[in-house]
């Protein structure tokens, strides 16, 4: 199940959904010239360098030695990409739904928000799996955050989405309570599967606790925002 678009306009045009989107292609452009030109030697130094590495984060957290360098990574990751599959579906849901949550939040807001939607999926993911040495990067925590804010506030909305059925595909509209809620479910019997069935918290190389805190993050936030513009709405009509 694939989304491809919903049925939700918005009112401006989304710069800072479009600018993430344009950042993390330039910066996955600069990973292929580097591979092209460094080999795998010099695109892995580029990753643990700019990667989250729990072990190294947890490991210089409990000494109290944390550099900046190794706390900036909990954003650099996120415009890092493990392939071209990985960047591609990441900024097909981000361009889907981020525009109408950064519709909803406002411009600069939005940017906070998915920078640390971000952050505190990383952070989930080191503290499930802080013994790990294997380098975290992708954009799909703070996206996460993103899906969890959308369902909150817009659960109703329409999204376009092919079904796959072997060789075979039909695309139908579902409210976007369905497709996120599917998604979600997901990412929590996989990351919960995981650690089950291997004793860590990444199967393949998905960090799917790193997006069940993305997406927690979000939804919580999107109910605040909810509850506020509720209240102002209540306020404006006594007055």
């Amino acid at each position: 199940m694939i989304p491809l678009r919903d049925a939700n306009p918005t009112r401006r045009t989304p710069v800072i959904t479009v600018a993430l989107i344009v950042a993390c292609a330039l910066v996955y452009g600069y990973q292929v010239l580097l591979l092209a030109r460094g080999g795998d030697a010099a695109l892995g130094q580029l990753i643990t360098r700019w990667g989250v590495v729990p072990a190294e984060l947890v490991d210089a957290l409990r000494s109290g030695t944390v550099a900046p360098g190794e706390v900036v990574t909990l954003v650099t990751s996120q415009f890092l990409h493990g392939s071209l599959i990985h960047i591609a579906g990441n900024m097909l849901f981000l361009w889907i739904f981020g525009n109408n949550i950064e519709d909803r939040f406002g411009r600069l807001a939005f940017l906070v928000f998915y920078l640390v939607g971000g952050i505190v999926a990383g952070l989930t993911q080191v503290t499930i799996d802080p013994t790990s040495t294997v380098p975290t990067i992708g954009a799909s925590g703070a996206i996460a955050a993103v899906l969890g804010a959308y369902l909150v506030l817009f659960p109703g909305a329409r999204v376009t989405t092919a079904i796959f059925l072997v060789f075979f595909y039909q695309l139908i509209e579902i409210p976007a309570i369905f497709v996120l809620g599917f998604w979600f479910v997901l990412q929590l019997f996989d990351g919960l599967g995981s650690l089950g069935a291997m004793g860590q918290a990444t199967t393949g190389g998905v960090a799917f606790f790193a997006h069940i805190g993305g997406f927690v993050f979000g939804a919580a936030v999107a109910l605040v925002v909810r509850a506020r513009s509720g209240r102002r709405r209540t306020g404006r009509t006594v007055g």
